[in-house]
């Protein structure tokens, strides 16, 4: 199994703690996601807190437009300053997001850490390098793009 990973740092105009309470929430990630992805939240969340142990249920169409049903756990907390989701079922055969979130003069740095790998070995691989590592670049792209709709241009004072 091939690992990749994907490192992305943005800045941003906001406190920690309103950082954590948008990033936390699973409901605010289809409004950073691109529509194309048809992404939904499945579970029920009746705006509790994330925590450890807290599984996530979802639709997405990582890839032509296929409907897959994708499952994650919250495996770890420390709010406001970090929290892990990994995925328990879905499209990947490794999937460990970590979402880390430091105030900074003028705001937050928030970084995403993604280690991914995808299932069928070689085939797994040449599907990455062809298809799919351009897809996360493009959706976190979008998601850097939509940040800065939502909170405004992060500038250093």
């Amino acid at each position: 199994m091939q690992i990749n990973y994907l490192t992305r740092e943005q800045f941003l105009p906001i406190s920690i703690q309103e950082a954590w309470d948008f990033f936390s929430s699973p409901i605010n990630l289809s409004k950073i996601t691109p529509s194309d992805m048809g992404f939904k939240v499945l579970t029920q969340l009746n705006g509790e807190p994330i925590f450890t142990g807290m599984k996530i249920d979802y639709v997405v169409k990582p890839l032509f437009s296929i409907p897959l049903r994708w499952t994650t756990e919250i495996t770890w907390v420390m709010a406001p300053s970090t929290f892990i989701d990994t995925q328990l079922k879905g499209p990947y055969a490794l999937w460990e997001h970590t979402h880390n979130f430091v105030p900074v003069e003028g705001g937050v740095k928030m970084t995403d850490d993604l280690k991914y790998a995808l299932p069928f070995g070689p085939l797994g691989s040449l599907v990455h390098i062809l298809l799919v590592k351009e897809k996360l670049e493009n959706i976190f792209n979008f998601r850097k793009e939509a940040l800065i709709i939502f909170f405004g241009e992060y500038k250093k004072s």
